[in-house]
């Protein structure tokens, strides 16, 4: 693998969220290479701001994906989570 990317890795977690709403911790590591912990804290900060809503569904979480939030970058401010995900989303 290269050692850069277009995507950072808060994209390619909501990518994967988004792809499987219920997936673990674990798997979206797996999925975009990064540790566990990193994982947990790119979503921590999703939710925080706004991009997903987490519930609690027994002993683990399901995430929705907030589609009209607005992406952060003042090149992007006008792009919001739903042209991201029609771009490069859910396959």
């Amino acid at each position: 693998m290269t050692s850069w990317t277009f995507l950072s890795h808060h994209a390619h977690v909501l990518l994967c969220i988004a792809r499987n709403p219920d997936a673990r911790l674990r798997e979206i590591a797996a999925g975009v290479g990064i540790t566990e912990r990193a994982v947990q804290t790119i979503v921590n900060d999703l939710v925080a701001e706004g991009y997903l809503v987490r519930t609690k569904v027994g002993r683990r979480n399901h995430y929705d994906v907030v589609l009209d939030a607005r992406l952060r970058h003042p090149q992007q401010q006008n792009v919001d989570v739903r042209d991201l995900l029609a771009l490069v989303g859910p396959r």
